[in-house]
């Protein structure tokens, strides 16, 4: 089985954009994406709900296909561990679109030169994932510390005003006093 994970970090923002170009991906490695699993969450959360019901669902020799590992880990080393060691444990394989060595996963063959063939990429697979991991990982902790450093800035320059709330939310919190009064 091929399951399409998709991940949003907020409620705002759409974890299913990403669902035609995986399944576009799919008919060009003509296989197919049996079920998608759609989750808004931090990748920096080792504790996902919808991530680990697809882990327990799936199967030794099941596939989990995201569109690049970012969608998959933000976290921190150790967690990225964690989460590695469950994967390995459940025989589940992940291929990442911008990652092409992992394809390979999609192909399954009994032959014994495809054999080793296989041990390699996956190897291979195993040290990119390792390395796109702390690469994802370091990306989100710089964008943190520099927008600290840029609110930190705006304070000194007297011109932080702090999340601004929509309309939307302020039509709503008028709303809940006319009730009130």
């Amino acid at each position: 089985m091929i399951y399409g994970y998709l991940r949003a970090s907020t409620s705002e923002q759409d974890a299913n954009r990403a669902r035609t170009y995986l399944g576009r991906f799919a008919d060009e490695q003509k296989v197919t994406v049996d079920e998608y699993f759609v989750e808004n969450a931090s990748g920096r959360d080792f504790e996902r709900p919808i991530l680990n019901q697809m882990i327990d669902i799936a199967k030794n020799g099941d596939t989990i296909l995201v569109e690049q590992l970012d969608r998959l880990t933000r976290l921190s080393s150790d967690d990225w561990e964690r989460l590695k060691n469950k994967l390995v444990k459940s025989g589940v394989s992940i291929v990442a679109v911008d990652i092409p060595t992992s394809y390979q996963l999609l192909k399954k063959s009994d032959s014994v030169s495809d054999e080793l063939t296989s041990i390699i990429f996956k190897k291979i697979n195993e040290l990119l994932f390792d390395v796109l991991a702390a690469i994802a990982s370091k990306d989100y902790e710089d964008r943190r510390r520099r927008q600290a450093e840029g609110i930190e800035k705006a304070k000194r320059d007297g011109k932080y005003k702090g999340k601004q709330q929509t309309q939307e939310t302020v039509d709503k919190c008028i709303l809940a006093n006319e009730y009130i009064v």
